[in-house]
C-alpha cells in the first residue's frame, strides 16, 4: 500500500551552518517563499536561541507562512531553549518544537558528560515541557547511527509516552551504511508502530561518506514516515541528503519504496538555482538531478542514442524538474549524426558530396575551441559556397560584432554591436559593474524583454581561458534559457554566453 513519505526542508538552518553562506532576513524570506512554492510538509527555519537575529527570522518566516506547511525550530532540550522556539513559532499556523539530544554513548560520556539515564530523564522533561506549549513536538536522537538499540529504543518509548509526535533519527556524522542503517529504522519503526502507530519515524542524514541519499532511501524502504533533506545537499561538512535526489528517486521507483511525496518537481530547479544564488554556493556541474550537465551531452555515441530516441539515455525529462531542455554540446567527441542535427537545427542541409569536408572543418574546430557553439557553426558555413547546400532556412541568430567595456568606480559603461543577419544594433550603457552594463547593453541592443536569472563566470584551463554562463527567462513565459561560451577573455566570454542564451530562445519559437 503506497504511502506519503512527508519532506522537511532545513536548507535554512543546517544547509545555513555552512560557513561564508550567513543570510540575511530578505534572503531567507525569499527562500522560504520559494520552499512553500516547492510543497515541502514542514520547513526547518532556524535555531532561535542562538542569536537575536536568528530568532527574529524564525519569527517573521512563521508570520508570512501560511496554509499547511508545519515550520519548526530547533533547540537543545532545555527550557530556555524551548522558551525561545515557542516564542519565535507562536504566530504560525501550524508551528512545531523540534528538541535535539544526544543518545551515543560518545556524546554522552564526551559531550554531556552525564549517564545515559540522565541523558533519558533531560529528553522526556524536554519534552513534556514542549508539549504543553505547542501540540506538535518532534525529538531527534542525536547521532543515532553511533547509539545502542535498547537504550534509543527506552529513550524513544519514554518520549514518545512524554508526548513527541515525530521521532528522528539522524546519522549525524554519516557513520552509517545503507544495509545498516535500514536494518535499523526496520526495527525501531516495527517497535514504534506497535506503541503508538499515529508517531511519525524521521531521519536525518548527513553525506560525509557519500551515503546520505542512500541510507535516506534505505530508511524509506524499511518503514521511515519522513525525511530530513536540504536543498542541493547543502549542510555541515559534507552537507545533507539532497532533496531532490531523494524525491526523484521516490518519484522513479514508487513500488520499491511503497511511498510517494507532494513535492512539486516542476519548482526543483528553480528553487536549486535560488538557493545557490543567495548563499553563494555552486552546483556541482555533475550534481546528480539539478547539475549543469544532468541533461547534457557531449559523447557522440550518446547524442546518436538520444536524437533516435530521449529514453534511450535519459531516465527523467528536464520538464520533469522544471530544468532548461537536453542540450547536446558538440565537441570532437560529437558524431556526425549530432553535428548535422545541429546543422539542421540552425538552418542549413549539405549536399552529400560535401558532408564530408564540412564535418572534418567541424572536428578541426571543435580540436581548437573544446565546445562548438550554434553561432559558430553559422561562421563555419559563411566560407563555403552555396552550391554546397540543398536547402538554407537560417533562423538569423544574433552574433556579437564588437564591445567596449570602460570600468570605473563612478560609472561603468559598456558598448556593444550586435548583429541578426541584415540588422545591426548598437547600445551603450551604464551599469552597476563592466558585467552588468554589458548585459544591459547587449539586452536594450536586441529590444527583447529578457530577465536575466543567473550569470556566472569560472577560469579553466589554468587561467588562460574563462568559461561564461547565463541563463535568462523571456517574460511572461516559464520556460529557462541557458547560454554558454569559452573565451581567453572573460568579458567576451560573459558576453557570448548571453548571447547564446538568446539565440536558443529564438530556435525554441
Amino acid at each position: 500500500m503506497s504511502r506519503k513519505i512527508y519532506v522537511l526542508d532545513t536548507t535554512l538552518r543546517d544547509g545555513e551552518q555552512v560557513p561564508g553562506a550567513k543570510l540575511n532576513l530578505q534572503e531567507k524570506m525569499e527562500v522560504a517563499k520559494q520552499l512553500i512554492r516547492l510543497n515541502v510538509d514542514m520547513m526547518e527555519v532556524g535555531f532561535p536561541s542562538s542569536s537575536k537575529g536568528d530568532f527574529e527570522a524564525v519569527k517573521a518566516i512563521s508570520k508570512m507562512a501560511s496554509g499547511d506547511t508545519v515550520i519548526t525550530a530547533l533547540g537543545r532540550a532545555v527550557r530556555s531553549d524551548i522558551d525561545a522556539i515557542y516564542e519565535s513559532l507562536k504566530e504560525a499556523h501550524a508551528p512545531m518544537i523540534h528538541i535535539v539530544l544526544g543518545s551515543s554513548g560518545v556524546h554522552m560520556e564526551k559531550k554531556f558528560k552525564k549517564t545515559p539515564e540522565q541523558i533519558l530523564e533531560m529528553g522526556a522533561e524536554a519534552v513534556k515541557y514542549a508539549k504543553k506549549l505547542m501540540p506538535q513536538v518532534q525529538y531527534s536522537l542525536e547521532d543515532a547511527s553511533r547509539s545502542e538499540l535498547e537504550y534509543m529504543w527506552q529513550t524513544i518509548e519514554a518520549v514518545v509516552k512524554a508526548g513527541a509526535t515525530i521521532i528522528n533519527i539522524p546519522d549525524t556524522v554519516g557513520f552509517a551504511v545503507p544495509e545498516k542503517f535500514g536494518s535499523l529504522i526496520y526495527q525501531l519503526n516495527n517497535r514504534l508502530k506497535n506503541l503508538n502507530p499515529n508517531v511519525l519515524l524521521s531521519v536525518h542524514c548527513h553525506n560525509d561518506t557519500g551515503l546520505a541519499t542512500a541510507n535516506t532511501l534505505a530508511a524509506i524502504r524499511n518503514g521511515a514516515d519522513k525525511v530530513e533533506c536540504t536543498i542541493n545537499g547543502i549542510g555541515e561538512r559534507a552537507g545533507n541528503t539532497s532533496l531532490e535526489e531523494v524525491v526523484m528517486g521516490i518519484k522513479l521507483h514508487p513500488e520499491y519504496y511503497g511511498g510517494y511525496t507532494t513535492i512539486k518537481t516542476q519548482e526543483i530547479y528553480t528553487t536549486s538555482r535560488m538557493v545557490s544564488a543567495v548563499m553563494g554556493l555552486d552546483v556541482q556541474v555533475n550534481k546528480a538531478i539539478t547539475g549543469e550537465n544532468a541533461f547534457a551531452h557531449s559523447s557522440g555515441i550518446h547524442q546518436d542514442g538520444l536524437l533516435k530516441s530521449k529514453d534511450v539515455y535519459e531516465i527523467i525529462e528536464p520538464q520533469d524538474i522544471g530544468a532548461p531542455p537536453m542540450e547536446l554540446v558538440l565537441t570532437a567527441r560529437s558524431g556526425r549524426h549530432a553535428f548535422e542535427h545541429i546543422l539542421e537545427k540552425v538552418g542549413y542541409q549539405i549536399n552529400e558530396e560535401s558532408k564530408q569536408k564540412v564535418y572534418t572543418d567541424f572536428l578541426a574546430m571543435a580540436d581548437q575551441k573544446k565546445e562548438v557553439y550554434d553561432y559558430d557553426i553559422e561562421n563555419l558555413m559563411k566560407q563555403y559556397p552555396p552550391e554546397i547546400l540543398d536547402k538554407k532556412e537560417s533562423t538569423q541568430l544574433w552574433e556579437l560584432v564588437d564591445f567596449e567595456v570602460v570600468y570605473n568606480n563612478i560609472s561603468p559603461t559598456a558598448t556593444v554591436k550586435v548583429r541578426r543577419g541584415e540588422n545591426i544594433s548598437c547600445e551603450e550603457k551604464i551599469g552597476n559593474g563592466p558585467i552588468d552594463a554589458l548585459y544591459t547593453a547587449i539586452i536594450s541592443a536586441i529590444v527583447t524583454p529578457i530577465t536575466l536569472l543567473e550569470y556566472r563566470i569560472h577560469n579553466i584551463s589554468r587561467g588562460k581561458e574563462s568559461l561564461g554562463k547565463a541563463s535568462i527567462q523571456i517574460l511572461h513565459e516559464e520556460k529557462l534559457y541557458q547560454g554558454k561560451a569559452i573565451e581567453k577573455d572573460i568579458i567576451r566570454a560573459s558576453a557570448i554566453a548571453l548571447i547564446n542564451a538568446i539565440n536558443k530562445t529564438i530556435q525554441n519559437k
